[in-house]
């Protein structure tokens, strides 16, 4: 007899034995990220905002949204009219629903529908006061900023950084974390709710800042800087396996 067709009884019972790991409806664990956002961390003021419409209209009605713009000080800069000139940067999370595959993919999927053009990714890894150490994807982009109007637009530089937080453990690239998470579903039984974490920043000259101008290195720094302190505070590390 063929060595395959004699296998095939027992692959097939593997098969649908391993329909009895996977969890019943209703057995979700939930992401170790904490959706409650603070007012401030580290001297960035939070001015939380929704999703857009877009967000809303393309996923899953179950999807949960934390986003903000984080505003800081220059320190020692002013405008022309006596104002303190803000650092800027947007933060958000987006926890999926019971439908996985409706809540959350890949930023380069839907970020030239906001009208970035990714220039490079790579992968930078961030080293916790806790000891911890996680790594997260760095693109660079311009992105096309329409005017209030929207009858012109302007050209900014940005640079995102973006990782995955599961219940027990984090991802910073789609296929891994889809991989992790079919792996926990078959070996583990575990159903689990995944969260997108995003923050970017414009470099180049500001309009609001009267001038002055953020460099790419600069944006770097404190976008990593924020996100040691968010991942310190907004992820329950007790949660997570080493």
């Amino acid at each position: 007899m063929n060595w395959k067709l004699a296998l095939l009884p027992a692959v097939l019972m593997g098969g649908l034995g391993a329909i009895y790991l996977l969890p019943t409806a209703g057995s979700v664990a939930n992401s170790a990220i904490r959706m409650e956002l603070p007012d401030s961390e580290g001297g960035w003021h939070f001015r939380k905002i929704g999703p857009s419409d877009e967000e809303i209209g393309a996923l899953a009605k179950d999807t949960e949204f934390s986003k903000a713009i984080c505003l800081k000080p220059r320190p020692g800069e002013i405008t022309l009219s006596g104002q303190l000139i803000p650092d800027r940067l947007d933060l958000s999370i987006v926890l999926s629903g019971t439908d996985l595959n409706n809540s959350i993919h890949r930023p380069e999927r839907c970020m030239p529908a906001q009208g970035h053009t990714i220039l490079s990714g790579t992968d930078v890894p961030i080293k916790l006061d806790n000891g911890r150490t996680f790594t997260v994807r760095r693109l660079l982009s311009t992105q096309m900023i329409p005017s209030a109007d929207r009858k012109t637009s302007r050209q900014m530089n940005c640079v995102t950084y973006y990782f995955f937080v599961g219940h027990d453990r984090l991802a910073h690239d789609h296929l891994q974390r889809t991989m992790m998470d079919i792996k926990d579903r078959l070996v583990r039984g575990m159903d689990q709710r995944w969260a997108y974490a995003s923050t970017s920043m414009w470099f180049g000259k500001m309009d609001w800042m009267d001038g002055v101008e953020v460099t790419e290195k600069e944006a770097d720094e404190k976008l990593v800087k924020f996100l040691t302190a968010f991942a310190e505070e907004q992820i329950d590390w007790n949660q997570v396996l080493p």
